[in-house]
């Protein structure tokens, strides 16, 4: 099983998260930690370790430290401004 952790801005991104989408995006989070690279998943051109996984309008950006099984959700933003 993976760990997975937050940065302070993806905890504070989480809260913004509309209501409609909070359990959908939360539970996606959570089976992180079971499989840190599901179906749907997609690398990020650019980068080693960064992935991103689609939840409705919105997408949650994390990296994958398989040495140490962590996994760190860096950014939780609608898709409108999540790559900005």
């Amino acid at each position: 099983m993976y760990k997975v952790v937050f940065r302070n801005s993806a905890e504070k991104d989480l809260e913004k998260v509309n209501s409609i989408y909070l359990v959908s995006v939360s539970l996606h989070i959570k089976k992180l930690s079971e499989n840190p690279r599901p179906s749907g998943s997609v690398k990020l051109t650019g980068s080693t370790n960064t992935y991103r996984i689609r939840v409705g309008v919105y997408r949650i950006i994390y990296t994958i430290e398989d040495e140490i099984l962590t996994v760190e959700v860096i950014k939780i933003d609608h898709r409108k401004s999540v790559y900005k």
